[in-house]
């Protein structure tokens, strides 16, 4: 019987901003099942963070990425990054080998998440109120070319 070491990987998965928003707790537990049908064992699990995409994936413009860190046999892989090209949940996944990363590290991007989040709102309302000025600026505009 052969003895198989699981190695410690980090995945990023991306998924719809609005599925996430509405449907978190079915988003977790894609991400957990598709682990564990690789026989994977889930370290954490958590959100990472909201972004604008720099292109839009199947005709959305926002992502939510979520920050996994898991052990599994490296020959698993190949079979969990199928199993994401085939979910209608996950739109992007990037697998990474988390074994020279430091326990210390690990616990810092844990720890970094909700101030990324934070961030990314903040963002998001710089973004709608220059909309709005945008908007606003077009409205004055339009009014003194009527005068």
């Amino acid at each position: 019987m052969e003895t198989v070491t699981k190695k410690l990987y980090e995945g990023m998965f991306l998924v719809d901003s609005g599925l996430a928003g509405s449907d978190w707790d079915g988003v977790l537990a894609s991400i957990e099942n598709i682990l564990q049908r690789a026989e994977a064992e889930t370290i954490s699990l958590q959100k990472w963070g909201e972004r604008k995409l720099a292109y839009d994936i199947d005709h959305k413009s926002r992502g939510t990425y979520v920050l996994c860190y898991f052990r599994a046999d490296g020959s698993r892989i190949a079979g969990i990054e199928k199993d994401v090209r085939l979910s209608e949940r996950i739109m992007r996944v990037l697998i990474l080998r988390a074994d020279k990363h430091m326990t210390e590290q690990i616990e810092r991007d844990l720890a970094a998440a909700p101030a990324e989040e934070a961030k990314a709102e903040a963002e998001q309302k710089t973004e709608s109120a220059q909309v709005g000025a945008s908007r606003q600026t077009q409205q004055e505009t339009a009014s003194q070319a009527e005068s």
